[in-house]
């Protein structure tokens, strides 16, 4: 009798299920990963916001509540070394790094017992990360929200290809709001599931609603990809202030000044409004609890379809 496999990405977060939350910067605090990490999923508390001292204090609230989470280090975007050396003595068991090179974390990280999963756009960049000694990659597509690779990929390409050459835990990102994205990244080789969009958009999301109405509001060609020519490279929503950026094809360097104005005020033009093309797939705000629910039930009646039409070897 063989042993079932298991899911390494659960093993490695002490989630019930393998559906992760994205590490928006100021929106992926305590409220919203809380919720998602009670729902079954693996909240994340971001770091990429630079408020170094505000972001220590979510870690430590989380840590109370006794639920699994996790921690994002943005590499390139942190000011010294003040949260690595504090998640290191936190007790925190998982972090995702972004962003850079992990290779100067990986180390310390490690020593402190914490699992490392890093980010990646690209192929190449997934192989060093694997000879570097990560634990596991979240595969980042170019349909998800944020700060991308300009040489934009799809998750159904990316994936593919990282998994044709690696052996490490995957976790797909990018173009993933429901159940079947979900079962169409594990038939391409992930283990879990990274979601940001759809959880900018839940109840239990700090952001205005303005945003997240936004979010419900946009079709599949809803965003656009904005200053691919030079850097950082963003998805964000399609609005008067993105319009401009785009046909003027850069970025001002003070496009995000007002991004806390869009977040917790709802002035939509105040900055590029950042989002996936999964914001054409979302047409309602929920709950984290009834994502997370409806996305494994999804999942579960996709691979048990599919696995019928394989034991039947039918094609329907």
């Amino acid at each position: 009798m063989t042993t079932p496999a298991t899911n390494r990405v659960l093993a490695h977060t002490g989630a019930r299920y393998p559906i992760i939350q994205a590490p928006m910067g100021w929106i992926a605090r305590t409220q919203l990963a809380a919720a998602v990490s009670r729902a079954g999923g693996l909240g994340i508390i971001e770091t990429s916001s630079g408020e170094t001292a505000n972001c220590q204090a979510e870690i430590t609230k989380m840590s109370a509540l006794g639920l699994p989470f996790g921690v994002n280090l943005p590499i390139r975007f942190l000011k010294d070394d003040a949260m690595l050396r504090f998640v290191c003595a936190s007790g925190v068991k998982f972090v995702t790094t972004s962003a850079g090179s992990p290779a100067k974390f990986i180390a310390p990280l490690k020593d402190a017992g914490i699992t490392v999963y890093h980010a990646v756009p690209t192929v190449d960049a997934a192989l060093k990360c694997v000879d570097a000694g990560i634990d596991g990659l979240v595969v980042e597509g170019g349909e998800g929200g944020g700060f991308k690779n300009p040489e934009e990929v799809s998750t159904l390409v990316l994936l593919q290809a990282i998994r044709a050459r690696v052996d490490v835990p995957l976790v797909a990102a990018g173009g993933i709001c429901d159940g079947r994205g979900m079962a169409a990244a594990f038939a391409l080789g992930a283990e879990a599931v990274q979601m940001g969009t759809r959880f900018v958009s839940c109840a239990e999301s700090p952001v205005h609603a303005n945003y997240k109405n936004a979010i419900v509001d946009a079709g599949v060609t809803g965003t656009w990809m904005l200053n691919t020519k030079a850097s950082p490279c963003i998805r964000a929503l399609k609005s008067q202030r993105t319009q401009a950026i785009h046909e003027a094809g850069l970025m001002p360097a003070d496009s995000f000044a007002g991004i806390q104005r869009v977040y917790f005020d709802g002035d939509m033009e105040a900055a590029p409004a950042l989002a996936g093309q999964t914001a054409g797939l979302i047409d309602s705000i929920k709950t984290a609890q009834q994502i997370i629910e409806e996305t494994v039930a999804e999942f579960f009646a996709i691979s048990q379809r599919m696995g019928a039409l394989a034991a039947a070897r039918s094609f329907g």
